[in-house]
């Protein structure tokens, strides 16, 4: 699902979540704003939530490998003609990390909003492969994230990863009402960060 874009300075590959298709309101919020940047976003489903949408029901997500050969063939469907970015929603923007890049592809950086460091109440990080990234990573985390909150990621770093914080906000941007902010504001807030890092990427190419 590419979406034309008339000036567009950078091409980004953009996959969903576990629970939610490519099609979902914040998928679709995402786009808008990464659209306003004269970021041109190509989203898909991978199979197994397309098997879900047209039987109308919920299936789990396929097994790593599954999901990231989906993957690496959106990539090769790309359009060569703009510098190439990838990255996800939660799951999506796991995947896009631990895919295999060759240097063939030429993807400049992954972007994952809302990173799943660990699943929520448990122990088990999901940061292994940060060792041998085949990009740089650039994640956009609320605060309050139950999968990777600030107060348990703020004393941990890793080469090639960098964190963004957005404030008040959950897995899925939505902030607290105490913080007066709204969560349509959050995700342009993430779309803006995502865009200034490609500016600083495509500067330092030129």
């Amino acid at each position: 699902m590419p979406s034309p874009l008339i000036n567009a300075k950078a091409r980004l590959i953009l996959a969903h979540g576990a629970g939610a298709p490519c099609d979902s309101p914040f998928m679709v919020a995402l786009a808008h704003a990464l659209a306003e940047h004269n970021i041109a976003v190509q989203r898909f489903n991978f199979p197994y939530m397309q098997r879900s949408i047209e039987l109308g029901s919920k299936r789990p997500p396929d097994k790593m490998d599954a999901l990231q050969q989906h993957f690496m063939a959106q990539i090769g469907h790309a359009d060569g003609s703009l510098p190439l970015f990838i990255g996800g929603k939660s799951m999506g923007g796991r995947v896009a990390s631990m895919l295999n890049l060759p240097d063939t592809t030429q993807v400049n950086a992954i972007f994952a909003f809302g990173y799943p460091f660990h699943p929520p109440g448990k122990d088990q990080w999901r940061t292994e492969h940060f060792a041998r990234l085949t990009a740089p990573l650039h994640i956009l985390q609320g605060e309050r994230d139950p999968f990777g909150k600030h107060t348990e990621l703020a004393a941990l770093s890793w080469p090639n990863v960098s964190i963004h914080w957005l404030t008040a906000a959950d897995h899925d941007f939505k902030p607290t009402k105490a913080s007066g902010l709204q969560q349509q504001s959050i995700i342009r807030r993430a779309a803006e960060h995502c865009s200034e890092v490609i500016d600083e990427i495509l500067l330092a190419r030129d």
